[in-house]
């Protein structure tokens, strides 16, 4: 019998990689919780702070076990996010500006309506207004790590539509990173980065595909900006736009698209190690003294309201809205209801919230333990409402047909085959 070459899936395999990281995470945060409140917490928290290397910059001072973790390691983080934002928007889901408009439209209500809730709660504490975008982020691998406890019932296009709004959200993000969160820049530095930046570009207009040169100048740019002033992880997303992309919609992968290529290098690190670090290193809270009095401080509260109501609310208006006004159509074998679900799971900001959070009051301990509350009650109840609905929420009439025409489609279709060359040359 003759053998056959199997082709997996890269949008399947991204899915479930991105459903059991986000299980991961989950038991991350909570191993993190318990330990934080153990016997173990004075251990926890001095590993974490442990001097582990030189001053890299005099803003951050001697790196820490934990700044190598949120600055560096998180990096690597948004270099794939960069990544996969290029994807969609060259080979993937965000092609056209038909394929955007619902996905920008909910992703803009779901940033907008947290912010205004988290201001209005905030706002007889002035200096609490710089937290206002740490309710506006969606934590995609938290959120599809949920969706896969339900199996088979989240329809596939619920499951992609909601990475399609995340990585708009992830984009607002970073813009909202790298302008509301940079206190002060130096001119040397940054027109290192620039300089850097641009040799990349120049790689990729000379056609060069080899990622090894692309790599060292990551992590070139990741020093300079680092050192500039700008968040760090800034660098990874202007590094993940300078990789070559060979796009093939309508089509499978091409298996010599550099950006492809990295794209399933990254992806395993960063689901099963990297996001999983992180939520371990900052998920940690000690509740000594915590009682309800400390969740209702305007703090915690607006953030908690901002990712429990403000998301759905904005989400699932902005949505609905959309459809009634004839600019979109509802996610293919869909009921309103199973969108409401997703929009209350889309509440889940963890990762990217606490790190917003940490951004916005970096020179308040206090704050940040503060805002970690908020985001990890927040997150808690719009995982558990969110799984109760879509638990609930009745197949659409349509479904079964549906699924299968997304399946075809899938097996025809953009970045969906495995690439299994997966070296840095």
């Amino acid at each position: 019998m003759g053998s056959k070459t199997m082709q997996r899936s890269a949008l399947r395999e991204f899915l479930a990689g991105e459903a059991a990281g986000g299980i991961i995470l989950m038991v991350v945060a909570v191993l993190a919780m318990v330990i934080a409140n153990s016997p173990l917490s004075e251990a926890y928290f001095h590993f974490l702070h442990a001097e582990t290397g030189p001053v890299l910059s005099n803003k951050l001072g001697p790196m820490t076990v934990h700044l190598w973790i949120n600055d560096g390691l998180m990096a690597v983080f948004f270099l794939l996010v960069g990544l996969e934002m290029k994807r969609e928007f060259v080979d993937g889901r965000l092609v056209t500006w038909q394929q955007r408009r619902l996905p920008f439209i909910a992703a803009l209500g779901g940033m907008a309506a947290p912010a205004l809730l988290f201001l209005s709660v905030t706002r007889s504490n002035p200096g609490l207004a710089q937290g206002w975008a740490i309710p506006a982020a969606t934590d995609i691998a938290f959120a599809i790590g949920v969706m896969a406890l339900l199996g088979s019932r989240v329809p596939t296009a619920l499951k992609l539509f909601l990475m399609t709004v995340a990585i708009v959200d992830d984009m607002g993000a970073v813009v909202i990173i790298a302008l509301a969160y940079t206190a002060s820049i130096k001119g040397a530095a940054l027109l290192a980065a620039a300089a850097i930046l641009g040799a990349m570009m120049m790689l990729n207009r000379a056609g060069v595909r080899n990622l090894a040169p692309y790599l060292a100048g990551f992590v070139l740019l990741w020093f300079a900006v680092l050192t500039s002033g700008v968040h760090a992880t800034i660098a990874g997303v202007l590094a993940a736009f300078t990789i070559p992309v060979i796009g093939s919609p309508g089509r499978p992968d091409a298996s010599d698209s550099p950006l492809h290529r990295l794209e399933h290098i990254l992806h395993p690190w960063s689901a099963f190690a990297i996001v999983p670090l992180f939520g371990f290193a900052n998920a940690g809270i000690s509740l000594t003294g915590t009682g309800l009095s400390t969740l209702v401080r305007p703090l915690p509260l607006g953030i908690a309201a901002g990712l429990f109501l403000g998301k759905q609310l904005g989400i699932f208006s902005s949505v609905w809205l959309s459809v009634r006004l004839g600019l979109a159509q509802r996610p293919r074998g869909s009921t309103w209801l199973q969108v409401y679900g997703l929009a209350v799971l889309c509440g889940i900001g963890f990762t990217m919230s606490l790190f917003i959070g940490m951004l916005a009051f970096a020179t308040s301990p206090e704050l940040i333990e503060e805002a970690k509350l908020g985001v990890i009650l927040g997150s808690l109840l719009s995982g558990f409402l969110g799984f109760l609905i879509l638990r609930v929420a009745g197949p659409a009439g349509d479904a079964v047909l549906t699924e299968a025409e997304i399946a075809r489609e899938i097996a025809e279709d953009g970045d969906i085959a495995a690439i299994e060359d997966r070296r840095i040359s």
